[in-house]
Formats: structure tokens, C-alpha cells, sequence
């Protein structure tokens, strides 16, 4: 007897799997039956609409992705060519690209070993007469304490830049992240919260950063005579497609939130006593940690296993893993630019070398969880 194809085969375990439903797949069929195809739906509006109103911001302007929502954001505040902008040395590039692309001069911070966020004490020690914006990023899981940032921020009026792209749903003292910047932004990728395949948002509560943000997206087509543009801008701009897809998953936003915090928690309960790595805990006084991925932190070094051995080690299971981001002081096509030539970053180069995430899609198993587990604490054994 023949076996069957696929008998013997390992079970994969991806790290992210977007979660599309039969809604959402009515509600992008509606809007294609339609007609409307391009930026010009009136579902782009109503995403805009809806996600400002679950934000707590007047303003959202709908853009193409997360990068893309940075560059319009960082444009938008008009800085001059030379002024200081305060970036997490821990972080996507995009954060550093968006302030190279205005000719600004970065300062980069490290971040915390163990919450990955800029280290504030550090942020003061960097503010300068010359600092004119901090682009605050929430990482991975507990969020930046941006309500601190926010009072020293506004004694010394430097702009914040809230870059929200993977604290959707996060709350920090019970109010939503996104919400604290004098202007945030936001991303969709098919691994976020809630995703459009591609895509992002800004948001505001000042109406000037939302006309130059909505003219930036969209080409800066000329107030009087369209074709002669206004400022030198892009087509960032999202598809109606897109928004119908946006404004079906952010209906369920809260409930992914509470899917991904149960993820979160079966992992933890699974790794917490193994003395050899780290993992976030699930709260702390400030926030309940979101989980966006589920990230772990490999602690002795006598194990000569960093996060490349590990992550092959897991592939060999059939388990995906991702890496940490490579900081901004390891770039190497940062280096021509000088940024922060002689600081020293510590936990941005320990954790990118020792940390990495687990499978986290919103489908996951416990049954699954605790084989991904096993795994982990056999290869680093308790």
C-alpha cells in the first residue's frame, strides 16, 4: 500500500500568518464590486474616519505602508536641513532612513536589555539646544514609557513622533499607544495587529501637521493649478482596496489584542523558569505586555548559542524564527553618515546578536505552543 504524499512530513510552524476572514473577504469583494479601485474610494475615508476615532486623534491620514507613514510624518513638521532629531539606535531602519531622507542630524539612543525600548535617562543626556524631534518607537512588546518622554518633551518643545507600527491595541496607563505623539504613525504589514497587505497610517490632533501630511502622501498637487506642485512629495497613497480590508480587521482589533496577550501567556508560563534565556513577563504596572511577537533573550553565554544557532536549531524542528533588528550603529549603510560615531550601545549589540521570536499568528495552538517550547528548553536546557 502506497503512502499517502505528505504522511511523513514535518509540521511548519510559520512565525506570523495573517488572520483574514470571511468578513474580510466580503468586505474587499464589495468594495471591488463597486468600482472602486484606486485612492479615490470612499472606504480610504472611512478607515481614516474609523481609525482616529479608535486612536483618540482628530486626524488620520491613510498612506502605503509604515515606512511610508514615517517619511510623510518626519516631512510634514518642516525641521531644517541640520537640526537634531533624537532615533532608537534599536529599531527598523525605516526610523533613521525618514530622518537621513530631511537631511537631519540623528542622534541615536541605546535601549534597555531587557524591554528593548529607548532608555530614557539616555534620551535627556542626548537632548540638546539643537533637538528638535524624537521619533519615539514602541518595540516588540512592553511599551516605550512615552509618558514620560511627553513631560520632558513639552518643557523643552521638541516634537515627538510616535511610532506606533507595532503597539496597535497597546495600552500604556490605560490609554491607547498612538495616542501620546504630537503626531504617530502606524503600519499594516501582513504581520501587524490588523493588516491591509500593505499599508499604513498618521495620525494627529494638529490640523497643519494634517494638511502637509495629506498633501505629502498624495504628490502635492497644487492648490490653485494641480498640475504645479507644491512641494517635492510622493504617492504614498492607499487603494480602497486596501482601506475595506482595514476597516473590517480594526472591528476586531480588541480581540486580537486578547488572542495574541493568551499566546503570549502559554509561552510564558512554558519558558519563565528556564534560568538560560529571557522572556517578558506579562505585566507591569504601566501595561499589560501585548506580545506583537513573541520575543525570548538568550542569557548564557557558556552555551555557545546565539540567535542564529538557535534559529537554526528551531528551522531543523520545522519552527520559523525571526532575528532582533540589527541596530542603527551596526548599519552599514549608515556608516558614511557619522551618526553617534563614538557612542557606545551595549544592549542594542547584545540583544541583536542573543535575540530572537517565536511563531506567533493568531491561529496558533496551545498544543503547538508547548511543542515549540520543548524544543527551546531542550536546546537550551533549564
Amino acid at each position: 500500500m502506497k503512502k499517502k504524499l505528505g504522511l511523513n512530513k514535518k509540521k511548519f510552524f510559520p512565525v506570523s500568518m495573517p488572520d483574514v476572514t470571511r468578513k474580510d473577504i466580503i468586505a474587499v469583494n464589495k468594495a471591488l464590486k463597486a468600482g472602486w479601485i484606486s485612492s479615490e474610494g470612499p472606504e480610504v475615508k472611512k478607515f481614516e474616519k474609523n481609525f482616529s476615532k479608535y486612536i483618540g486623534h482628530k486626524y488620520a491620514v491613510a498612506v502605503s505602508s509604515g515606512t511610508a507613514a514615517l517619511e510623510v510624518a518626519v516631512k510634514s513638521l518642516n525641521l531644517k536641513k541640520g537640526d537634531e532629531i533624537i532615533v532608537p539606535n534599536f529599531t527598523i531602519i525605516s526610523n533613521a532612513l525618514a530622518s537621513i531622507k530631511q537631511n537631519l542630524k540623528i542622534k541615536l539612543v541605546d535601549c534597555g536589555k531587557f524591554d528593548w525600548n529607548m532608555d530614557i535617562s539616555q534620551i535627556k543626556k542626548n537632548i540638546s539646544k539643537k533637538t528638535k524631534a524624537i521619533i519615539a518607537t514602541h518595540i516588540y512588546n512592553f511599551p516605550l514609557r512615552i509618558d514620560l518622554l511627553k513631560k520632558i518633551c513639552k518643557k523643552k518643545k521638541i516634537i515627538i513622533i510616535e511610532d506606533a507600527a507595532e503597539a496597535l491595541g497597546q495600552k500604556l496607563n490605560k490609554k491607547l499607544c498612538g495616542s501620546y505623539g504630537d503626531i504617530s504613525t502606524f503600519s499594516f504589514y501582513a504581520n501587524k495587529q490588523i493588516t491591509t497587505g500593505e499599508g499604513g497610517m498618521i495620525t494627529t490632533n494638529n490640523k497643519k501637521l494634517y494638511e502637509k501630511s495629506s498633501s505629502l502622501r498624495n504628490l502635492s498637487f497644487g492648490k490653485k493649478d494641480r498640475f504645479n506642485h507644491d512641494d517635492i512629495a510622493w504617492n504614498y497613497r492607499m487603494t480602497n482596496i486596501q482601506a475595506s480590508l482595514g476597516i473590517s480587521q480594526l472591528k476586531r482589533i480588541n480581540q486580537i489584542v486578547r488572542t495574541k496577550q493568551k499566546i503570549g501567556l502559554e509561552y510564558y508560563k512554558r519558558l519563565k523558569n528556564n534560568s538560560n534565556l529571557y522572556i517578558p513577563k506579562i505585566k507591569t504596572k504601566y501595561a499589560k505586555n501585548i506580545y506583537w511577537v513573541v520575543a525570548i533573550l538568550i542569557l548564557n553565554k557558556k552555551l555557545k548559542i546565539d540567535a542564529k544557532k538557535m534559529m537554526n536549531k528551531l528551522k531543523n524542528e520545522g519552527i520559523a524564527t525571526r532575528p532582533f533588528f540589527w541596530p542603527m550603529n551596526k548599519q552599514k549603510i549608515l556608516k558614511k553618515y557619522n551618526i553617534s560615531k563614538n557612542a557606545s550601545f551595549p544592549n542594542s549589540n547584545y540583544i541583536c546578536k542573543y535575540g530572537l521570536y517565536l511563531p506567533s499568528s493568531l491561529k496558533l495552538k496551545t498544543s503547538e505552543i508547548n511543542f515549540i517550547c520543548s524544543k527551546i528548553n531542550k536546546i537550551l536546557k533549564k
